[in-house]
């Protein structure tokens, strides 16, 4: 357990150290709020849906939970490549710990990531229905940054090339995200399209967060949890796999 702590903690001090992403990361929901937000708001509001900043907040905070915890994957290349992870690999310790510990310290990191996009949704004018399952929305933030944050080692473990990971994470995220009804209601979708969304596991996450703090539901809270929960149980035992696997 030890080993998992130590890890766990590195991951965090390494996120807290880069200040600069912090913020650099936070301009992309800002965006997204201030252009989306005010710009579409009239138009969502008159076809009888309300208002669009409060239905959009929940899926601003799972996309930067998603994008941090998935772009984690690539300290895996660095620490390859600056020979961190041998020192940690050769330790006599099961691969199980070492890649827990990674995977729990990056989704902190997400977490803390998500819980800072959450606050400008609050002052750009987003209120939860009730401020009392605000905890709840955390734990639905928690899995989807430990299910995303799994998916981004088990890449991370296959690839060497830091390049390549982009290409790949690119590949993968926009399409989870724009597939995830962060944008849109899911519901009264074309049934091919509406197919599509419910294969994305950050459709369920969103669709939680949106639940809890706004009361709009597209799949029902208990499906939401446990569609993530089996998803993110399957990408640890995928990563685990994989990270198991890396050769030195």
């Amino acid at each position: 357990m030890s080993v998992i702590y130590i890890l766990w903690l590195r991951e965090v001090k390494r996120y807290f150290r880069s200040r600069a992403q912090i913020v650099a990361s936070l301009g992309q929901p800002v965006l997204y709020l201030i252009a989306f937000g005010f710009g579409m708001g009239p138009i969502f509001q008159k076809a009888g849906y309300g208002s669009y900043r409060q239905f959009m907040a929940p899926g601003i905070i799972g996309m930067s939970v998603l994008f941090m915890s998935i772009f984690s994957g690539i300290s895996l290349l660095f620490d390859r490549q600056f020979g961190f992870l041998k020192e940690t690999l050769v330790a006599p310790v099961p691969r199980l710990q070492i890649m827990l510990g990674r995977t729990l310290g990056s989704a902190t990191s997400a977490m803390v990531q998500g819980s800072l996009v959450f606050a400008v949704c609050l002052i750009a004018g987003f209120r939860p229905v009730n401020f009392a399952t605000v905890p709840i929305a955390f734990c639905f933030m928690a899995m989807i940054a430990i299910m995303f944050t799994a998916l981004g080692t088990a890449i991370g473990s296959l690839l060497t090339d830091m390049q390549g990971f982009q290409l790949i994470m690119n590949f993968l995220v926009m399409p989870i995200f724009f597939l995830s009804g962060a944008l849109y209601p899911l519901k009264n979708l074309p049934r091919a399209f509406a197919f599509v969304t419910g294969l994305d596991p950050l459709s369920y996450g969103v669709d939680g967060l949106r639940t809890v703090l706004t009361g709009s539901s597209a799949f029902g809270l208990t499906t939401d949890a446990v569609v993530i929960g089996c998803i993110t149980v399957l990408f640890i035992s995928v990563g685990t796999y994989f990270f198991s696997k890396i050769q030195l």
